[in-house]
C-alpha cells in the first residue's frame, strides 16, 4: 500500500507525463534541445546514428530513462518516411540528481540521447530526406517544466558519407560511457522485509577492488524498473577481499504486476570497476533470494 508522498509523487508523475503529451508546442524552459546526425548525407539502406542533444541552463536537469521515484524521462516519437525504421532511445550512463531534495535518477550535465535509423534500400541519390518527431521531457530546477517540441533534420541520399566531426566526437563518448556487464564481477541478491542486500565479488584479475571505505561509499545504485527507492538511503561495505554489500529499500510503489525474479541494477563507479579504470557503470540482474 502507498504512503501519501509516494502516492503524490505518483500522481504528479502521471499528469506531468499526460500533460507533456497533450501539449506539443510548448517553449523550451531550462535547457535547449536539437536534433543532429553522426554523419553528413544518408546512404540508402544503411543505418546511421542520430543524436537527441540536450543542453542544460545552469541549475536545470531532465531525467534518465527510468527517472526513479520522481520525474519523468526523456521521450522521442518519430514520424519517418514510410520504409523507415528507428531503434530504441539510447540513454547514457545515469547520475544522481536532486528534484528540490528528492534522489532520482538523471542528468545535470549536457547529455547527447541516440537513435539508430534505418533507411529503406530504394532511396534516389541526389535527393534530400528530411527526418521528423516530437521530442518530449521534464526539465527541473527550482520548478519543474514538461515540455515538447516538433524536431526535424534535413540530410542529402549519397552513394557515400562521413561523420559528421563534432557530433561524432559526443556520440563516440556517451557510447564510452554506456553501462556494461561484465563477467570480472558476480552478484547475489537477497531480500528480506524492505531491506534488499547485493553482494559483489571480484570474479577475476580484472576486476579493480575498492582501494579504501571512503571510495566504496561513493558507489552509487541505479534501478532500471523501479523496484528499490532511488531517494532512500543506500549503504557499502567493503571486505577485505574486495568484496562489496550494498543495502538498498525497496521503494514504496512498484509499476509492475508482481515483484520482479531478478535485482535489475547499474551501479556506478567512477574509479571504475575494471583494472585500469575502465567501465564505470557495471549492468546487473542477478536473481532476488526470498
Amino acid at each position: 500500500m502507498l504512503n501519501v508522498p509516494s502516492r503524490r509523487w505518483l500522481l504528479l508523475m502521471v499528469l506531468l507525463s499526460s500533460f507533456a503529451i497533450r501539449h506539443s508546442s510548448l517553449a523550451q524552459q531550462g535547457l535547449k534541445i536539437q536534433l543532429v546526425s553522426e554523419v553528413t548525407a544518408i546512404v540508402p539502406g544503411q543505418p546511421f546514428t542520430v543524436g537527441l542533444w540536450l543542453e542544460h541552463d545552469r541549475g536545470s536537469h531532465t531525467y534518465w530513462r527510468f527517472p526513479g521515484i520522481v520525474g519523468v524521462p526523456t521521450q522521442m516519437k518519430w514520424n519517418l518516411p514510410r520504409g523507415w525504421k528507428a531503434g530504441e532511445l539510447i540513454y547514457p550512463e545515469p547520475e544522481r540528481t536532486l528534484m528540490f531534495k528528492i534522489k532520482a535518477q538523471g542528468f545535470d550535465r549536457d547529455v547527447m540521447l541516440r537513435t539508430e535509423i534505418t533507411p529503406p534500400a530504394n532511396l534516389k541519390v541526389g535527393e534530400s530526406v528530411t527526418l521528423t518527431g516530437l521530442a518530449l521531457w521534464m526539465c527541473c530546477g527550482n520548478s519543474c517544466h514538461p515540455g515538447s517540441m516538433g524536431l526535424s533534420l534535413t540530410l542529402p541520399v549519397a552513394e557515400t558519407t562521413e561523420l559528421n566531426a563534432k557530433w561524432h566526437k559526443l556520440l563516440d563518448a556517451e557510447r564510452a560511457r554506456a553501462e556494461q556487464t561484465s563477467d570480472a564481477w558476480t552478484a547475489t541478491a537477497s531480500e528480506k522485509g524492505d531491506t534488499i542486500t547485493l553482494v559483489l565479488k571480484p570474479a577475476t584479475a580484472e576486476a579493480r577492488l575498492s582501494k579504501n571505505q571512503r571510495e566504496a561509499d561513493q558507489i552509487i545504485a541505479f534501478t532500471e524498473d523501479g523496484w528499490f527507492d532511488s531517494d532512500k538511503p543506500q549503504t557499502v561495505l567493503r571486505d577485505a577481499d574486495g568484496a562489496l554489500t550494498i543495502t538498498l529499500i525497496k521503494a514504496d510503489a512498484y509499476m509492475g504486476n508482481k515483484p520482479p525474479k531478478t535485482l535489475r541494477v547499474i551501479l556506478r563507479n567512477d574509479e571504475g570497476w575494471l583494472q585500469g579504470g575502465g567501465l564505470r557503470c557495471l549492468q546487473m540482474a542477478p536473481g532476488i533470494d526470498r
